[in-house]
């Protein structure tokens, strides 16, 4: 970034702000219940806040794993030992290697292209519209929101281009969001990695076990519900938003097939074939726990995908390793979000440990505010809270922030937490997409200044966050309650 007239860039002023931060409300006197460790740990988690939200989140989540070790909060030693060898943590790594082999191994336009390619969609926009959306949704359930828009809009750029649409059209502002959309609808449906894995231990973690959601169920919930939103989403853009379609109905197949891919080579298939029995062996144990070995996966659930990623390097093909360990490490494990999670995952941990006398204020603080709501209004006044926080900050931490929140509702009014910290993660994660800092997938959709103005994307993802947010209430909640409650 180039230097201001002062001499110091926009982000060595915000890293002096963040590290100040830091250093400067442990200096401020502890309101009871938390002690003199807890404002230390507040000022870091705020000071760590600033950062995560105005520099690279990367050396800022390592910092602040750092700067908790030498607080009185623990040792050094002890900080770094619950930070990487967190399970979590582990098992949220050795997932990013195992979704970025697939990548790395070019398996994703393969399944871009089926969607793309459906007989039944040749002439019917809003059909053709509803199978890259679904394709989007696939990737990104099983590979995360990257993947589907790198694949998609490529090729919804040659369809423009094609049939003559300009970035004055509606339909292509359209399509482009809702690829991102659709993708951020997949993003917080799998249990078992990336931001949906760290919420759920995260909660589980602060309420001393006593509320745990089913994996397997939460991600036949998940699934369906991302799926409905999409294809109300869809019907809404049709019947509402009502861009000129037209030129699509001159679309071919063989149009969409003008490049025909290679076919699958062993590696890839071995490779896809794995992955899918991985998932598998990470649902069965929630859904049929009763069955002969499913105990055995259920154990050793957080080391599975480790078991996975090291066979498959070691297993060579033709001369060739399934997975290129080293190429895939280096080119296809998005590393910030690693460090990210992981920082947030021990920040949430400190936040609410005994020592530091946050929790009781919370509990002060909000038990007299909440304590009078009815479930469903206390889920609005969340949502709406989780909706505004996350998109001007990282979805992960907010969901973190705001976890305490619905421990102390739950323990005050008796309430069944489970559905309601299911919502607030697909919620928290799936909205963020409103303004650049929301999330790196926002970020995407500003930046795609050929297709897209800022304007375009204010106006058009705030209405679909808007109509996100009453479907999640009219089915997200009743259905939450129905399978999870």
């Amino acid at each position: 970034m180039s230097k201001e007239k002062g001499g110091l860039s926009l982000t060595m002023i915000n890293t002096i702000i963040g590290i100040a931060i830091m250093f400067i409300i442990r200096l401020f006197p502890p309101v009871a219940p938390i002690t003199e460790t807890g404002m230390e740990v507040l000022g870091i988690f705020i000071g760590t806040l600033w950062l995560w939200t105005t520099v690279d989140p990367t050396w800022a989540s390592i910092f602040s794993i750092f700067m908790i070790g030498v607080s009185s909060y623990d040792t050094m030693g002890n900080v770094i030992t619950a930070a990487f060898g967190n399970p979590t943590v582990v098992q949220m790594l050795f997932m990013m290697i195992f979704s970025g082999a697939l990548v790395n191994q070019r398996i994703t336009p393969y399944i871009g292209r089926w969607f793309l390619t459906k007989k039944v969609a040749e002439g019917k926009p809003w059909l053709l519209t509803f199978f890259i959306c679904l394709g989007a949704y696939i990737l990104s359930v099983f590979l995360g929101p990257f993947a589907p828009i790198f694949l998609f809009w490529p090729v919804l750029y040659e369809i423009f281009q094609q049939l003559g649409y300009t970035n004055k059209d509606k339909y292509p502002k359209i399509a482009v969001i809702m690829v991102v959309f659709s993708s951020m609808l997949g993003f917080p449906v799998p249990p078992y990695q990336g931001n949906t894995l760290a919420l759920l231990t995260n909660y589980r973690t602060i309420s001393q076990g006593t509320v745990t959601i089913n994996d397997g169920m939460y991600f036949a919930w998940g699934i369906t519900l991302g799926f409905m939103l999409m294809v109300l989403s869809i019907l809404f853009c049709k019947y509402v938003f009502r861009p000129d379609v037209s030129r699509l109905k001159n679309l071919t197949i063989e149009d969409l097939n003008r490049n025909p891919l290679p076919p699958m080579t062993i590696h890839q298939k071995v490779l896809s074939i794995t992955f899918v029995i991985y998932v598998l062996c990470m649902l069965l144990p929630s859904w049929i726990p009763t069955a002969p070995g499913m105990a055995v996966l259920k154990a050793n659930s957080t080391g599975l995908a480790a078991i996975f990623v090291s066979l498959l390097s070691a297993l060579q093909i033709k001369g060739k390793s399934v997975i290129d360990f080293q190429a895939t490490m280096k080119n296809n494990v998005a590393w910030s979000t690693f460090f990210l999670c992981t920082s947030a995952i021990l920040i949430g941990s400190v936040l609410t440990a005994e020592n530091t006398g946050i929790s009781g204020f919370l509990n002060q603080l909000l038990v007299p505010m909440f304590s009078n709501m009815n479930s469903f209004t206390f889920i609005i006044f969340l949502m709406v809270v989780l909706c505004v926080l996350t998109n001007v900050c990282n979805s992960l931490v907010i969901g973190m922030i705001l976890q305490p929140v619905i421990l102390t509702y739950s323990q005050a009014t008796g309430v069944n937490a489970a559905p309601i910290v299911a919502m607030s993660i697909f919620f928290v994660l799936s909205c963020a997409m409103e303004t650049p800092a929301a999330s790196p997938f926002a970020a995407m959709l500003f930046g795609n200044k050929e297709w897209l103005k800022s304007t375009d994307i204010y106006k058009y993802c705030g209405i679909l966050i808007l109509f996100e947010f009453a479907l999640v209430l009219v089915i997200g909640v009743p259905y939450a309650n129905l399978l999870l409650g």
